[in-house]
């Protein structure tokens, strides 16, 4: 099944009065949040627990390895998946792995063997290849250029509430259990349940040359592409500057996260303040996502200083933030932890860390939607910028593959935190370089986009 829809006159004339009409990228835009509200929202949450909710991280280590192995391998296929499958067939069959993940470790609650878990891992690194290049597609290229900052925050708030009610799950279900080391059946039962509602809601989602903008543009005019031609381009891309130029911050974008979940979160407080904690690390992710998106998209009329200017945002608080978990991480090692803090038992000491993982997931937030931001001005087309998203994903989760296993090798934490701070350092300048020589002030300077169906007789926008 390929992008639907022969243009048909009639469509053309589709009233654009109201942004919540179903086809509107207002409405598409909340699905597709929505969707991963139900899948990576509560994947995010069973993974920020540390160890995937178990004692004993190591099988979550080796999952999360075979999971960004494959997923680095078919997130840069799956911008060429979606061109070809189209949105729902490609975001329903990603959705579906989530369920299998999250299902082993109710496995591996009772068994504690672990090749259940690698295998789960391995296919849902090839099921998020296939949901992120989708959702980076929609998300980039459904809204109107110059809003495109607004919807990628409004995009990351709902998809991060799934991680605000996922982290309340294991919070409620082992709330008594101040002494318990693994999470218990019911909060991988309440997981699986959100993420088959996310497989179902995928259905939902309209293909792009049927989402109508408020000034009568459709997003793109495809049907369908080949696997040749689909091959050609994903090539392309490796030897494309901008994508080069975008290959660090991508790297730094997801390496953080072993050290943070594990080596914080999991080696800091007890399980259920764990669940607590996530409450307000998505919950922060929020906040993150819609201040910068404000920066990018109405601090000033110039789009390239407006993204000059979130950047340089960005770049000061994530100093400010790792020079915090610095002075936090001096004063513990793998073999020498502190005393687990809880955070109706420790007082003023459970403070200080809480803040500091609070921040981690306020940086995220605005890193990636900065991210985000950027690529979604290299084009406006729905066919490249799926391939664009599906290259950054794919080198993403190359970065977190290796990431997992520096954990699970217990390589040093303060050599694990200068690291990550070095990464997301070097993608600063990168980024702005990529800003002030590809980003133009109006929509000129995008790589073009065909799209008959935005046009009438006379060629000219409707």
């Amino acid at each position: 099944m390929g992008f639907e829809g022969d243009e048909e006159s009639a469509a053309n004339q589709v009233s654009t009065k109201s942004r919540f009409r179903y086809n509107s990228p207002l409405v598409q835009i909340t699905l597709i949040g929505l969707v991963c509200f139900c899948c990576p929202g509560m994947f995010n949450a069973l993974s920020g627990m540390g160890g995937g909710g178990q004692v004993n991280p190591t099988a979550a280590n080796n999952a999360n390895t075979a999971l960004y192995t494959t997923f680095a391998i078919f997130g840069v296929l799956g911008g060429g998946i979606y061109n070809i499958l189209g949105p729902r067939l490609t975001l329903a069959a990603g959705c579906s792995t989530y369920v299998l993940y999250a299902g082993s470790f109710l496995y591996y609650n009772h068994k504690q063997h672990q090749s259940f878990a690698i295998v789960a891992g391995a296919i849902l690194g090839i099921g998020a290849g296939f949901l992120w290049a989708g959702e980076g597609a929609i998300m980039t290229s459904y809204p109107p250029p110059h809003r495109k900052g607004t919807y990628i925050s409004l995009f990351w708030s709902v998809f991060n509430m799934g991680g605000v009610i996922g982290g309340l799950i294991p919070f409620i279900l082992n709330y008594n259990r101040s002494e318990a080391a693994s999470v218990n059946d019911g909060t991988y039962i309440g997981f699986m349940c959100f993420m088959t509602a996310g497989t179902l809601l995928s259905l939902a989602i309209l293909p792009p040359s049927k989402v109508v903008r408020d000034d009568g543009t459709r997003c793109t005019n495809i049907k369908y592409s080949k696997v040749s031609t689909e091959a050609v381009e994903i090539g392309k891309l490796f030897f494309n500057w901008k994508m080069l130029l975008i290959a660090p911050a991508a790297w730094a974008s997801n390496f953080f996260y072993s050290y943070q979940f594990n080596n914080v979160n999991g080696a800091l407080f007890n399980l259920r303040t764990r669940g607590l904690n996530n409450v307000f690390y998505w919950g922060a992710q929020m906040v993150g996502s819609v201040g910068i998106g404000y920066i990018l998209d109405f601090s000033f009329q110039s789009r390239r200083k407006r993204g000059f200017v979130g950047i340089g945002i960005v770049a000061a608080l994530g100093t400010a933030i790792w020079a915090g978990g610095l002075a936090k991480q001096v004063g513990y090692k793998h073999n020498d932890l502190p005393p687990k803090l809880d955070f109706k038992d420790s007082g003023s000491d459970f403070a200080g860390p809480f803040v500091l993982y609070f921040s981690y997931g306020l940086l995220d937030a605005m890193f990636q939607s900065m991210v985000y931001w950027v690529i979604g001005a290299l084009a406006d087309d729905s066919e490249i910028l799926s391939r664009y998203v599906g290259f950054y994903k794919g080198v993403q989760s190359a970065g977190a593959a290796v990431a997992w296993q520096v954990d699970a090798h217990k390589v040093p934490l303060l050599s694990q935190l200068i690291v990550n701070w070095s990464l997301t350092t070097v993608s600063y300048p990168l980024l702005a370089i990529l800003v002030m020589l590809a980003v133009k002030d109006d929509q000129k300077g995008e790589e073009p986009s065909i799209n008959p169906a935005s046009m009438d007789n006379n060629s000219k926008p409707v």
